[in-house]
Order: C-alpha cells, then sequence, then structure tokens
C-alpha cells in the first residue's frame, strides 16, 4: 500500500515537472530580428501566442539596450522614469511568464522607445489561458544552457522513476 502511495505521488510531481518542461521559449524579435531599433514588435507579437509558464528572452547589445517592465501609461508615453521592474542590460535577458494577464516592456535609453520617429523598442505581451505554447527549437542557444539541462536531467529521472514505480507495480 506505501509503495502504491509512492507511485502516485511520483506520477502527480512528474506530470508537473514535465508540464512545466513542454513551456514555450519566446526569442523576442526573432527569427528576423532582436531587442533592437528595427524590429517591429507590434508585429513579432501578434504572430506568438503566450501562455503561463513561458518565458520571453530579449536578445541585445550589452550596455546598448535595457529592458524595463513598466505600467500601461508608462508604455504609452515611453516613461521610464519609474519601471515597475528593471530587468536586464547584460546581452540576454529572461522574463519569465507566470500568470495570465497583459505585461508591458520598454528600453530606457533616451530616444529607444518613443512614440513617434526611428525608436519603437517596446512590446506588449498578452499571457492567454491554455496549454503552454509550441515553437519551434531556438535558431541561437543561450551562451548558457545549464538550466534547460537541468531541466531535461530532471524530467528524465523522474520518467525514470515512474518508469520503475510501473514495473514494482506490475511484478510485486
Amino acid at each position: 500500500m506505501a509503495a502504491m502511495k509512492t507511485i502516485a505521488l511520483l506520477v502527480v510531481v512528474s506530470t508537473a515537472v514535465l508540464g512545466t518542461a513542454s513551456a514555450a521559449t519566446h526569442r523576442v524579435g526573432e527569427p528576423g530580428g532582436a531587442w533592437d531599433l528595427t524590429t517591429d514588435y507590434g508585429v513579432w507579437a501578434s504572430s506568438n501566442k503566450f501562455h503561463p509558464g513561458d518565458e520571453l528572452i530579449f536578445r541585445h547589445q550589452a550596455g546598448a539596450h535595457n529592458v524595463l517592465e513598466v505600467s500601461k501609461a508608462d508604455y504609452d508615453s515611453c516613461n521610464a522614469t519609474s519601471p515597475i521592474t528593471t530587468l536586464g542590460a547584460g546581452f540576454f535577458t529572461y522574463v519569465a511568464l507566470p500568470a495570465v494577464g497583459t505585461r508591458y516592456f520598454i528600453c530606457g535609453i533616451p530616444g529607444h522607445c518613443t512614440t513617434t520617429g526611428t525608436g519603437g523598442m517596446k512590446l506588449k505581451i498578452d499571457v492567454v489561458p491554455g496549454s503552454p505554447s509550441s515553437s519551434p527549437a531556438p535558431a541561437m542557444p543561450p551562451p548558457s544552457s545549464a538550466a534547460a539541462s537541468a531541466r531535461a536531467t530532471i524530467g528524465f529521472g523522474l520518467v525514470v522513476l515512474l518508469a520503475a514505480g510501473f514495473m514494482l507495480i506490475l511484478y510485486c
């Protein structure tokens, strides 16, 4: 009886972990752009579906751009003076999308997020209910794929444990 409870617990845990492992990673602006002054983020966002559990990766030149999460009012006016959070100024900025809702991002470098002119580094993301998105394999891996490898290893380990549990049931 204890073995059955242990196996049931393993099934629940592995389902939860494997469910999050299938979340999509969206590289902002790709395949044709990045977090830069030339990408049309409205077009890019409308061509993607974002679900809880997905993540965004902003790829940009370190020091040349940054990523700020802002309110709708600050997004509309490109106001970088009071961000909700400053997310990053490195080569890669990772943003988790854990819940349903609308998120607003801008580049806080003066002139990069403008309502007119050549700026336009602003992105509105609508995270909608549903299962995680499916996206093609990334064209370029992040500088360290340790997190992805760890997730894959954990998922594989849980699958092995689950299979072992079923073997115990069959042979006991």
